[in-house]
């Protein structure tokens, strides 16, 4: 496939998947028009960059459709300068959209997944629920996926009123949600219920009934 065909994938992309479907901050439109996503694909795998739906890597994990990284930035509200703590960072293409922002990105990943090599973003391999207590605090926690739940750890890696936006995974269903954390307390707003990868590592804690 030549670059031609991926530039017109890319722009078919942002009209028919992004323009039509409430990310509509030109900034984010701007550099998703911008970022070649096939270029964080294994090249068998190129073809599938702008379909609408998860594309499967490595190790058993999967690219976000390309709706769901838009609405996490828009709702991410990114600004330059701002320490954007990234989990799930998979090949980078995320991070790369967060760097084109003007975000300093720390980016999280397991040991073992799938290669990261993005210019002046941060890497940090290990436990996707640890985050990367080293950097903290950070203005915004952005959670790449689906979770069961946001772990107090990574909560207290941010900034007194520092946003997240992740996916929650509820009754088999997997939710937008965005928030911030005030006096070290996350609250978090359901937006949209959407098709996202789910995240290894963050089931939830066990709950007692009596």
């Amino acid at each position: 496939m030549t670059e031609q065909n991926f530039s017109s994938m890319r722009a078919a992309m942002v009209e028919s998947q992004l323009r039509t479907s409430d990310v509509d901050d030109q900034r984010v439109i701007a550099v998703m028009a911008r970022v070649p996503r096939e270029d964080f694909l294994p090249v068998e795998r190129r073809a599938m960059a702008y379909i609408d739906r998860p594309v499967p890597l490595s190790g058993g994990r999967a690219l976000n459709p390309p709706l769901v990284t838009g609405r996490l930035l828009k709702e991410a509200q990114v600004e330059p300068g701002d320490k954007v703590l990234l989990i799930g960072a998979a090949t980078g293409y995320s991070a790369a959209l967060l760097a084109g922002l003007g975000a300093l990105v720390t980016a999280v990943e397991e040991e073992g997944g799938p290669e990261i090599t993005v210019q002046g973003v941060t890497v940090v391999r290990g436990p996707l629920h640890a985050g990367a207590a080293r950097g903290a605090p950070y203005d915004v926690l952005f959670i790449d996926g689906a979770v069961q739940d946001v772990p107090a750890a990574l909560v207290a890696q941010l900034a007194e009123s520092g946003r997240v936006v992740t996916g929650l995974v509820e009754r088999g269903v997997t939710r937008l949600c965005s928030g911030r954390v005030v006096a070290g307390t996350l609250g978090l707003s359901r937006l949209a219920d959407i098709e996202m990868v789910v995240l290894p590592g963050f089931a939830a804690p066990e709950r007692f009934t009596f």
